[in-house]
Protein backbone atom coordinates (compact mmCIF):
# COMPACT_ATOMS: atom_id res chain seq x y z
CA UNK A 1 0.00 0.00 0.00
CA UNK A 2 1.14 3.52 -0.86
CA UNK A 3 2.40 5.41 2.24
CA UNK A 4 0.19 8.42 1.48
CA UNK A 5 -2.71 6.42 1.54
CA UNK A 6 -1.74 4.84 5.12
CA UNK A 7 -0.87 8.33 6.35
CA UNK A 8 -4.02 9.36 6.13
CA UNK A 9 -5.80 6.74 7.57
CA UNK A 10 -6.69 6.59 11.13
CA UNK A 11 -9.69 5.98 13.61
CA UNK A 12 -11.98 8.95 12.52
CA UNK A 13 -12.29 6.98 9.01
CA UNK A 14 -12.41 3.53 10.44
CA UNK A 15 -15.61 4.37 12.82
CA UNK A 16 -17.36 6.65 10.00
CA UNK A 17 -16.97 3.23 7.45
CA UNK A 18 -18.38 0.91 10.17
CA UNK A 19 -21.19 3.77 10.92
CA UNK A 20 -21.88 3.58 6.95
CA UNK A 21 -22.46 -0.48 7.24
CA UNK A 22 -24.47 -0.14 10.21
CA UNK A 23 -21.18 -2.41 11.79
CA UNK A 24 -20.68 -3.32 15.41
CA UNK A 25 -17.32 -2.51 16.49
CA UNK A 26 -17.34 -5.55 18.21
CA UNK A 27 -17.81 -7.64 15.67
CA UNK A 28 -14.87 -6.61 12.94
CA UNK A 29 -12.16 -8.63 12.48
CA UNK A 30 -8.94 -7.08 10.70
CA UNK A 31 -7.61 -8.96 7.58
CA UNK A 32 -4.77 -8.36 5.92
CA UNK A 33 -5.04 -5.96 2.75
CA UNK A 34 -1.85 -4.77 0.33
CA UNK A 35 -3.61 -2.17 -1.61
CA UNK A 36 -6.82 -1.49 1.12
CA UNK A 37 -8.16 -1.99 4.60
CA UNK A 38 -10.15 -5.05 4.76
CA UNK A 39 -12.23 -6.59 7.64
CA UNK A 40 -14.32 -9.11 8.32
CA UNK A 41 -17.52 -8.20 10.16
CA UNK A 42 -20.47 -10.22 11.01
CA UNK A 43 -24.57 -8.95 10.78
CA UNK A 44 -27.73 -10.88 11.46
CA UNK A 45 -25.46 -13.82 11.90
CA UNK A 46 -23.79 -13.50 8.25
CA UNK A 47 -20.14 -13.27 6.88
CA UNK A 48 -19.52 -10.38 5.01
CA UNK A 49 -15.82 -8.43 3.83
CA UNK A 50 -15.21 -4.40 4.48
CA UNK A 51 -13.00 -2.86 2.00
CA UNK A 52 -11.63 0.90 2.31
CA UNK A 53 -9.68 2.51 -0.48
CA UNK A 54 -8.93 5.76 -1.83
CA UNK A 55 -9.24 7.46 -4.35
CA UNK A 56 -5.83 8.21 -4.54
CA UNK A 57 -5.96 4.45 -5.97
CA UNK A 58 -9.50 4.28 -7.20
CA UNK A 59 -12.24 7.11 -8.14
CA UNK A 60 -15.49 6.70 -7.06
CA UNK A 61 -16.99 5.90 -10.05
CA UNK A 62 -14.26 2.99 -11.00
CA UNK A 63 -15.41 1.20 -8.30
CA UNK A 64 -19.15 1.63 -9.02
CA UNK A 65 -18.45 -0.30 -12.44
CA UNK A 66 -16.89 -2.68 -10.43
CA UNK A 67 -19.34 -3.53 -7.67
CA UNK A 68 -21.88 -3.20 -11.14
CA UNK A 69 -20.11 -5.61 -13.05
CA UNK A 70 -19.67 -8.20 -10.03
CA UNK A 71 -22.93 -8.66 -8.82
CA UNK A 72 -24.03 -8.25 -12.77
CA UNK A 73 -22.08 -11.96 -13.33
CA UNK A 74 -23.37 -12.99 -9.46
CA UNK A 75 -27.14 -12.70 -11.23
CA UNK A 76 -25.53 -14.38 -14.54
CA UNK A 77 -24.89 -17.48 -12.88
CA UNK A 78 -20.59 -16.70 -12.43
CA UNK A 79 -19.99 -17.50 -8.37
CA UNK A 80 -18.64 -13.83 -7.40
CA UNK A 81 -19.26 -12.73 -3.76
CA UNK A 82 -22.14 -10.19 -4.22
CA UNK A 83 -21.84 -6.06 -3.33
CA UNK A 84 -24.10 -5.46 -0.60
CA UNK A 85 -25.87 -2.02 -0.14
CA UNK A 86 -24.83 0.61 3.31
CA UNK A 87 -27.19 1.77 5.96
CA UNK A 88 -28.06 4.39 2.85
CA UNK A 89 -28.66 2.09 0.09
CA UNK A 90 -25.42 2.62 -1.29
CA UNK A 91 -22.72 0.83 -3.13
CA UNK A 92 -20.10 2.51 -2.33
CA UNK A 93 -19.38 4.96 0.58
CA UNK A 94 -17.05 8.27 0.15
CA UNK A 95 -15.60 9.32 3.28
CA UNK A 96 -13.73 12.90 3.14
CA UNK A 97 -10.10 12.23 4.05
CA UNK A 98 -9.99 16.03 5.28
CA UNK A 99 -7.17 16.34 2.51
CA UNK A 100 -8.94 17.20 -0.90
CA UNK A 101 -9.43 13.27 -1.62
CA UNK A 102 -11.42 10.52 -0.36
CA UNK A 103 -11.76 6.79 1.15
CA UNK A 104 -14.47 4.76 -0.71
CA UNK A 105 -16.01 1.87 1.25
CA UNK A 106 -17.50 -1.09 0.02
CA UNK A 107 -19.01 -4.60 1.56
CA UNK A 108 -19.14 -7.64 0.33
CA UNK A 109 -20.96 -11.14 1.19
CA UNK A 110 -17.70 -13.74 2.52
CA UNK A 111 -17.32 -16.22 -0.44
CA UNK A 112 -18.22 -19.58 1.68
CA UNK A 113 -15.76 -21.90 2.31
CA UNK A 114 -11.39 -21.15 2.81
CA UNK A 115 -8.27 -21.51 0.33
CA UNK A 116 -8.18 -24.40 -1.89
CA UNK A 117 -6.78 -27.29 0.03
CA UNK A 118 -3.73 -29.18 -1.41
CA UNK A 119 -5.47 -32.33 -1.61
CA UNK A 120 -8.30 -30.90 -3.82
CA UNK A 121 -5.74 -28.97 -5.90
CA UNK A 122 -6.45 -31.61 -9.22
CA UNK A 123 -7.76 -32.29 -12.77
CA UNK A 124 -11.16 -31.85 -11.85
CA UNK A 125 -11.04 -28.97 -9.57
CA UNK A 126 -8.69 -27.21 -12.96
CA UNK A 127 -11.93 -27.89 -14.88
CA UNK A 128 -14.02 -26.12 -12.48
CA UNK A 129 -11.50 -23.41 -12.45
CA UNK A 130 -11.48 -23.43 -16.30
CA UNK A 131 -15.98 -22.85 -16.50
CA UNK A 132 -15.63 -20.29 -14.24
CA UNK A 133 -13.43 -18.28 -16.25
CA UNK A 134 -15.51 -19.23 -19.50
CA UNK A 135 -18.79 -18.01 -17.96
CA UNK A 136 -17.27 -14.71 -16.71
CA UNK A 137 -15.98 -14.07 -19.76
CA UNK A 138 -19.05 -15.40 -21.76
CA UNK A 139 -21.13 -12.16 -20.09
CA UNK A 140 -18.43 -9.89 -20.06
CA UNK A 141 -19.64 -9.88 -23.85
CA UNK A 142 -23.12 -8.63 -22.88
CA UNK A 143 -21.81 -6.73 -20.45
CA UNK A 144 -22.33 -2.51 -20.91
CA UNK A 145 -21.74 -0.74 -17.81
CA UNK A 146 -25.30 1.45 -17.11
CA UNK A 147 -23.48 5.44 -16.59
CA UNK A 148 -20.39 5.64 -19.08
CA UNK A 149 -18.63 7.14 -15.99
CA UNK A 150 -18.58 3.99 -14.55
CA UNK A 151 -16.37 2.04 -17.55
CA UNK A 152 -13.53 0.19 -15.92
CA UNK A 153 -9.86 1.43 -17.59
CA UNK A 154 -8.41 -0.11 -20.55
CA UNK A 155 -5.53 -2.82 -20.04
CA UNK A 156 -2.77 0.02 -20.04
CA UNK A 157 -4.08 2.98 -18.88
CA UNK A 158 -1.69 4.61 -16.56
CA UNK A 159 -4.19 4.18 -13.37
CA UNK A 160 -4.19 0.28 -13.32
CA UNK A 161 -0.48 0.02 -15.51
CA UNK A 162 2.01 2.46 -14.69
CA UNK A 163 5.56 1.05 -14.47
CA UNK A 164 7.58 3.49 -15.27
CA UNK A 165 8.24 5.08 -12.13
CA UNK A 166 8.87 1.83 -10.62
CA UNK A 167 11.34 0.31 -12.57
CA UNK A 168 14.75 1.94 -11.16
CA UNK A 169 16.66 3.84 -13.46
CA UNK A 170 19.54 1.80 -12.77
CA UNK A 171 18.00 -0.84 -14.79
CA UNK A 172 17.64 0.14 -18.22
CA UNK A 173 17.31 -2.91 -19.92
CA UNK A 174 14.68 -3.75 -17.87
CA UNK A 175 12.52 -0.68 -18.95
CA UNK A 176 13.93 -1.79 -22.72
CA UNK A 177 12.03 -5.27 -22.62
CA UNK A 178 8.71 -3.88 -20.71
CA UNK A 179 8.59 -1.17 -24.00
CA UNK A 180 9.32 -3.87 -26.33
CA UNK A 181 6.02 -6.17 -24.96
CA UNK A 182 4.11 -3.11 -24.08
CA UNK A 183 4.31 -2.06 -28.43
CA UNK A 184 3.57 -5.71 -29.04
CA UNK A 185 0.39 -5.85 -27.10
CA UNK A 186 -0.96 -2.44 -28.41
CA UNK A 187 -0.73 -4.11 -32.05
CA UNK A 188 -3.43 -7.06 -30.47
CA UNK A 189 -6.74 -6.96 -31.62
CA UNK A 190 -9.38 -5.64 -29.16
CA UNK A 191 -12.54 -7.69 -30.85
CA UNK A 192 -15.61 -8.79 -28.75
CA UNK A 193 -14.46 -12.51 -29.22
CA UNK A 194 -11.00 -12.09 -27.46
CA UNK A 195 -11.04 -9.07 -25.60
CA UNK A 196 -13.71 -7.75 -22.63
CA UNK A 197 -13.81 -6.60 -18.98
CA UNK A 198 -11.93 -9.47 -16.86
CA UNK A 199 -10.86 -10.27 -13.22
CA UNK A 200 -6.92 -9.69 -14.15
CA UNK A 201 -6.11 -11.32 -11.08
CA UNK A 202 -8.07 -14.42 -10.84
CA UNK A 203 -5.68 -16.76 -8.87
CA UNK A 204 -6.07 -19.00 -5.69
CA UNK A 205 -5.54 -16.68 -3.58
CA UNK A 206 -8.62 -14.87 -4.49
CA UNK A 207 -11.14 -17.21 -4.44
CA UNK A 208 -12.93 -19.77 -1.63
CA UNK A 209 -13.36 -23.39 -1.74
CA UNK A 210 -16.40 -24.85 -0.04
CA UNK A 211 -16.61 -28.16 1.06
CA UNK A 212 -18.56 -29.65 -2.21
CA UNK A 213 -15.74 -27.91 -4.49
CA UNK A 214 -17.75 -25.14 -5.52
CA UNK A 215 -15.52 -21.85 -5.75
CA UNK A 216 -16.55 -18.29 -4.92
CA UNK A 217 -14.37 -15.46 -6.75
CA UNK A 218 -13.46 -12.26 -5.16
CA UNK A 219 -11.45 -9.11 -5.20
CA UNK A 220 -12.34 -7.57 -8.53
CA UNK A 221 -10.24 -4.72 -7.99
CA UNK A 222 -7.96 -4.96 -10.53
CA UNK A 223 -10.60 -5.38 -12.98
CA UNK A 224 -10.05 -4.26 -16.22
CA UNK A 225 -10.60 -4.13 -20.36
CA UNK A 226 -8.32 -6.37 -21.56
CA UNK A 227 -8.07 -10.01 -23.44
CA UNK A 228 -9.37 -13.14 -21.91
CA UNK A 229 -6.27 -14.68 -22.96
CA UNK A 230 -4.85 -13.04 -19.71
CA UNK A 231 -7.30 -13.93 -17.55
CA UNK A 232 -6.18 -17.38 -18.48
CA UNK A 233 -2.68 -16.89 -18.58
CA UNK A 234 -2.70 -15.12 -14.92
CA UNK A 235 -3.84 -17.96 -13.27
CA UNK A 236 -1.14 -20.28 -14.90
CA UNK A 237 0.89 -18.02 -13.74
CA UNK A 238 0.36 -18.33 -10.50
CA UNK A 239 -0.77 -21.80 -10.88
CA UNK A 240 2.55 -22.79 -11.68
CA UNK A 241 4.93 -21.45 -8.66
CA UNK A 242 6.79 -24.06 -6.86
CA UNK A 243 5.83 -26.56 -9.29
CA UNK A 244 9.11 -28.81 -9.86
CA UNK A 245 7.76 -30.17 -13.20
CA UNK A 246 6.52 -27.49 -14.53
CA UNK A 247 6.22 -28.68 -18.38
CA UNK A 248 4.37 -31.64 -16.88
CA UNK A 249 2.16 -29.55 -14.92
CA UNK A 250 1.52 -26.82 -17.07
CA UNK A 251 0.27 -29.78 -19.55
CA UNK A 252 -2.00 -30.92 -16.81
CA UNK A 253 -3.62 -28.30 -15.86
CA UNK A 254 -4.20 -26.44 -18.93
CA UNK A 255 -5.35 -29.47 -20.50
CA UNK A 256 -8.41 -30.01 -17.85
CA UNK A 257 -8.80 -25.54 -17.46
CA UNK A 258 -9.30 -25.00 -21.08
CA UNK A 259 -11.51 -28.11 -21.56
CA UNK A 260 -13.64 -26.45 -18.68
CA UNK A 261 -13.07 -22.73 -20.18
CA UNK A 262 -14.58 -24.50 -23.78
CA UNK A 263 -18.02 -25.44 -21.74
CA UNK A 264 -18.77 -21.99 -21.06
CA UNK A 265 -16.97 -19.96 -23.73
CA UNK A 266 -15.38 -20.06 -27.19
CA UNK A 267 -12.30 -18.56 -27.36
CA UNK A 268 -10.28 -18.87 -30.59
CA UNK A 269 -7.30 -20.98 -29.98
CA UNK A 270 -5.15 -18.64 -31.89
CA UNK A 271 -4.65 -16.38 -28.33
CA UNK A 272 -3.27 -19.60 -27.11
CA UNK A 273 0.37 -18.28 -29.02
CA UNK A 274 -0.13 -14.76 -26.92
CA UNK A 275 -0.05 -16.35 -23.65
CA UNK A 276 4.05 -16.33 -23.45
CA UNK A 277 3.13 -12.73 -23.87
CA UNK A 278 0.58 -12.08 -21.47
CA UNK A 279 2.55 -14.19 -18.86
CA UNK A 280 5.74 -11.64 -19.40
CA UNK A 281 3.31 -8.95 -18.54
CA UNK A 282 2.21 -10.43 -15.55
CA UNK A 283 5.83 -11.11 -14.42
CA UNK A 284 7.34 -7.39 -14.83
CA UNK A 285 4.56 -5.67 -13.67
CA UNK A 286 4.74 -7.80 -10.48
CA UNK A 287 8.64 -6.74 -10.63
CA UNK A 288 7.88 -3.46 -11.31
CA UNK A 289 4.84 -3.37 -7.83
CA UNK A 290 7.53 -5.15 -5.89
CA UNK A 291 9.74 -2.65 -6.20
CA UNK A 292 7.08 -0.05 -5.39
CA UNK A 293 6.18 -1.74 -2.52
CA UNK A 294 9.03 -3.01 -0.79
CA UNK A 295 12.36 -2.07 -0.03
CA UNK A 296 14.32 -5.06 -2.51
CA UNK A 297 17.35 -3.88 -1.04
CA UNK A 298 16.29 -5.27 2.69
CA UNK A 299 13.41 -7.87 1.46
CA UNK A 300 12.33 -9.82 4.49
CA UNK A 301 8.73 -11.54 3.01
CA UNK A 302 9.58 -15.33 1.90
CA UNK A 303 6.95 -14.92 -0.93
CA UNK A 304 8.98 -11.95 -2.62
CA UNK A 305 12.34 -13.00 -2.26
CA UNK A 306 11.65 -15.92 -4.21
CA UNK A 307 9.78 -14.50 -7.08
CA UNK A 308 12.95 -11.56 -7.01
CA UNK A 309 15.59 -14.47 -6.60
CA UNK A 310 16.95 -14.11 -10.62
CA UNK A 311 14.02 -12.33 -11.72
CA UNK A 312 16.17 -9.27 -13.00
CA UNK A 313 18.54 -11.31 -15.12
CA UNK A 314 15.53 -13.41 -16.34
CA UNK A 315 13.55 -10.64 -17.79
CA UNK A 316 16.60 -8.60 -18.86
CA UNK A 317 17.49 -11.82 -20.99
CA UNK A 318 13.97 -11.93 -22.63
CA UNK A 319 13.71 -15.28 -21.40
CA UNK A 320 10.00 -16.75 -21.14
CA UNK A 321 8.22 -17.34 -18.17
CA UNK A 322 7.55 -21.05 -19.11
CA UNK A 323 9.12 -22.06 -22.18
CA UNK A 324 6.04 -24.63 -23.80
CA UNK A 325 3.87 -24.97 -27.22
CA UNK A 326 0.46 -23.21 -25.69
CA UNK A 327 -0.58 -23.90 -29.28
CA UNK A 328 -0.55 -27.33 -28.74
CA UNK A 329 -3.11 -26.99 -26.48
CA UNK A 330 -5.82 -25.46 -28.96
CA UNK A 331 -7.24 -28.93 -29.60
CA UNK A 332 -9.24 -28.54 -26.23
CA UNK A 333 -10.46 -25.08 -26.96
CA UNK A 334 -12.24 -26.98 -29.81
CA UNK A 335 -9.77 -25.85 -32.21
Amino acid sequence: MERRIKDRYGDTIYQEALARYDIKPARVTPLDGFESFIYEFTRDEQQYILRISHSLRRRPDQIAGEVDWINYLADGGVPAARAVSSAQNNLVEAIDDGHEGFFLATAFEKAPGNHIKPEAWNGDFFERYGRLLGRMHALSQEYRPPKTAWRRPEWNDPEMLDLKPWIPASEPLVMERWLELEAHLATLPKDTAGYGLIHQDAHAGNFFVDEDGRITLFDFDDSIYGWYGYDIAIALFYAIMGEPDWPAFTRSFLSRFLTGYAQENRLPPAWLREIPHFLKLREIDLYAVIHRSFDVQNLDHPWVIRYMDGRRERIEAGLPYIDFDFASMGSHLGE
